[in-house]
């Protein structure tokens, strides 16, 4: 095998990654309509700029509870509170898709509830990394819709700033997130994206624990790297009503945010081809706001 085959062959499931979070946003922006009909939104004011430093709070009182459970050896409490988390998302995800068949709120709420009890029991017994990214699609995508509709674009950029700096000086200055990483790793919930360097991977079967110098079988992204960038493109296609839309579906603003935020993925790449952890956010969250930033000058709207 020639070392330019060998070097494609490596990035394959970088560019598996980018595509899933092409998904991700996609799915979102699809979610987006339904979700501000059935009133979904997180804040109750989209444009008050408190709401990123409410979000940012409670992140890290989260990450902090995180923390002392892996310390105390208390995984299931985060094992649990993680499936609550995702069966809860995804119901809401299932009712707005939902709503737009015309079914009854009765009949929606039961289908709803049965559908995500169902996904979120067959992740627990079953979490392979084909269920993993699936599930992680869907409360991606869910979770980008709801604080998509939820915080207007001046809000979104606030809130993506300072978790591109808090995830900056978690990955390379206190190294927690990465404690938190290793924590989590062996429960296999739907915190992150996994994507295979071969077919006969098992993420059931991998211990995650390598010697120094051995290669992982598998590429990770945290789900936290698709949600983040991905509620910059819902809110420019939400917030920006006077805006031309292509196809109807989405506007230059939120697919210049697109665009970025794969540029800002394919520079994280580079680096993380070179076998040292990279703090995602500050490549992603970067590019998807200049992105946006982009694609407003391109087409000649306001900025918010």
């Amino acid at each position: 095998m020639s070392s330019e085959k060998k070097s494609i062959e490596e990035y394959k499931p970088m560019l598996a990654m980018a595509g899933i979070i092409i998904i991700v946003q996609l799915i979102a922006l699809l979610l987006a309509a339904p979700m501000v009909a059935e009133d979904m939104r997180a804040f109750e004011n989209p444009d008050d700029t408190s709401n990123p430093i409410i979000y940012i709070f409670v992140i890290l009182i989260f990450t902090f509870l995180l923390l002392i459970a892996i310390k105390r050896g208390m995984q299931w409490i985060i094992q649990l509170t993680i499936l609550l988390a995702v069966a809860s998302t995804m119901y809401y995800v299932f009712f707005a898709l939902l709503s737009l068949t015309g079914l009854s709120a009765l009949a929606n709420n039961a289908i709803s509830m049965a559908v995500a009890a169902i996904l979120t029991l067959l992740l627990y017994k079953f979490p392979e990394w084909y269920v993993i990214n699936t599930i992680g699609l869907i409360i991606g995508a869910g979770a980008s819709a709801i604080f998509g509709i939820s915080l207007s674009i001046i809000p979104v950029v606030i809130l993506l700033s300072l978790l591109a700096i808090y995830d900056a000086i978690a990955v390379y200055k206190t190294k927690h997130m990465i404690d938190l990483a290793e924590g989590v790793m062996d429960l296999r919930l739907p915190i992150l994206f996994v994507m295979p360097k071969h077919m006969k991977y098992s993420f059931i079967e991998d211990s995650f624990k390598k010697n120094e110098g051995e290669e992982r079988e598998a590429f990770f992204m945290g789900l936290g790297d698709a949600i983040m960038p991905t509620i910059l493109v819902v809110s420019a296609n939400v917030f920006l009503t006077d805006v031309y839309r292509i196809g109807g579906f989405i506007n230059i603003p939120a697919l210049g945010a697109m665009i970025g935020t794969i540029v800002g993925f394919i520079a994280l790449t580079v680096l993380v081809m070179r076998g040292k952890p990279q703090a995602g956010l500050p490549f992603l969250n970067g590019g998807v706001i200049l992105g946006y930033i982009a694609g407003v000058l391109i087409g000649g709207t306001p900025f918010y």
